[in-house]
């Protein structure tokens, strides 16, 4: 580390510019956060943190039915109308709730350990010099020996499908919904827009989810995709494939999407999950010679350097993987080469990555990754050489006691030296499911590794170990 103690200048509160700033203040680092949209950014305010807690929320909608599969009814006889209903309100309260008072568990952590938190927007002068604009007041320069780019992206927004807030919305806005939409059109079928679709249908909306592609999560592995699709008509939701949306308008009490073949859908509501868009505009990159791609992307390596000396980048904003958990590696990274610490480069070979449908979809080295990450070394899916297996979760006995019927594991292992190179896990709380797999991935453990750990009985990860033994090799193989 260097004697002196090296000042640090963070641009964005998200978890790629938190987690940095933590990391450069236990080794040493003079840091100030400067934080426009709250600490934790969108991450906690109004993306991860608060969808995955309207899912929850969504998933216990309906489980009078379900318990009665289960042998479980209401006491005086079943009610086959009987059914939670939910207050949106209240719903949207809690979430918001949770989600400022994480803010606070961030801001005062960052606090503890000596970080200044500034409001305002930062803008780069130069490489090693960051003008603050407070919401009010005048403007302060800022003088770094390293200055880290984490301002995260923002939803993209088409000029045929405007959004206003009340009738058409992105996922930053649906927070102030106050009533459950009556008929919701989700345009785009990627993981945010299917994540939502599947939530508000189980909070009792009807929903029609708009798929330019010819099937939803187009990016996604084939097989889990077309399960989800499955499961999503199955529970009543209408999916239109290969429907491009040309706009989409208010009515006098709802609105109507045009479809590009002329069709047209009405509902009372619109969700625009039509992918985002990094927020390096105005950030002074050009004057600071940072170079960005044709997406607006900032360019990085693998430890986070920029093409500018003295700065770095974390985060969506860098277009590497849209994952809170890769922009907090980023920013951890970025400090840690910069302040001279130990450090390894970024290896998205044992990215774990999740798609919070029911059942969930975990995925880790299948080369579901962007550009930038496939630069790094993302493996790719179907390469040569890559042998598969995938084993339904219907035949495992912890699958029938939770009366589990869709899901299942896939493994992928290298041909020759049997190495596991990626998994895919469909089934609930998969997020949890999918880091063995991670961790076999990462440490380029064999799939006879695997298979010689012994899970427990009965478990879903019993499924796991059975597909590696499943690809064991023989010697007259």
């Amino acid at each position: 580390m260097n004697e002196r103690q090296t000042s640090v200048v963070v641009l964005g509160g998200g978890p790629g510019g938190y987690e940095a700033a933590l990391v450069a203040a236990a080794i040493g680092g003079s840091v100030i956060v400067v934080d426009r949209d709250g600490l934790g950014g969108a991450a906690v305010l109004t993306d991860c943190v608060p969808s995955k807690a309207l899912i929850s929320t969504a998933a216990y909608v309906g489980q009078v039915e379900e318990a009665s599969k289960r042998g479980v009814h209401l006491e005086g006889g079943d009610d086959v109308h009987a059914r939670l209903e939910a207050e949106l309100t209240e719903v949207n309260s809690r979430i918001l709730s949770l989600a400022q008072a994480q803010s606070r568990d961030i801001r005062s952590r960052l606090e503890q350990v000596g970080v200044t938190v500034v409001e305002g927007t930062g803008r780069l002068v130069d490489s090693s010099t960051v003008e603050v604009t407070p919401a009010e007041g005048r403007p302060t320069t800022l003088h770094a020996d390293m200055v880290l780019l984490a301002t995260g992206a923002t939803p993209r927004v088409l000029d045929s499908m405007t959004p206003d807030g009340e009738r058409i919305l992105t996922w930053k806005q649906i927070w102030n919904l106050t009533e459950v939409p009556e008929r919701l059109i989700v345009v785009g079928s990627g993981v945010t827009g299917a994540e939502l679709a599947q939530a508000y249908l189980g909070l009792g909306s009807e929903v029609v989810l708009v798929s330019s592609r010819d099937r939803v999560l187009p990016g996604e592995d084939a097989d889990a995709a077309a399960l989800i699709e499955r499961v999503f008509r199955s529970q009543g939701m209408e999916v239109l494939n290969r429907s491009r949306a040309a706009s989409v308008r208010r009515t006098d009490d709802g609105v109507v999407c045009v479809l590009e073949d002329g069709r047209e859908v009405t509902g009372s509501h619109a969700l625009i999950a039509v992918g985002s868009i990094p927020q390096t505009a105005d950030l002074g990159l050009e004057e600071a010679g940072v170079e960005t791609s044709p997406s607006g992307h900032i360019v990085v390596d693998r430890v986070s350097r920029t093409s500018a000396r003295g700065v770095y980048a974390a985060g969506d904003c860098t277009g590497v993987l849209p994952l809170a958990s890769v922009a907090a590696m980023q920013g951890r990274i970025a400090v840690a080469h910069a302040l001279g610490d130990a450090v390894a480069p970024l290896q998205v070979r044992g990215i774990s990555a999740n798609i919070f449908t029911e059942p969930e979809i975990a995925t880790v080295g299948t080369g579901l990754a962007s550009p930038a990450a496939k630069e790094m070394g993302s493996p790719i899916e179907g390469e040569e050489g890559i042998r598969q297996i995938l084993m339904p979760l219907a035949t495992n006995p912890r699958a029938k006691m939770d009366n589990l019927h869709e899901g299942f594991v896939k493994l992928f292992a290298r041909t020759g030296t049997n190495t596991l190179v990626g998994g895919v896990v469909v089934a609930p709380r998969a997020s949890e499911l999918i880091f063995p797999i991670a961790l076999a991935v990462q440490q380029r453990l064999t799939v006879d590794q695997v298979a010689s750990t012994i899970t427990v009985y009965p478990s879903l990860s019993g499924s796991i170990a059975e597909a590696a033994r499943r690809l064991h090799v023989t010697p007259e193989d």
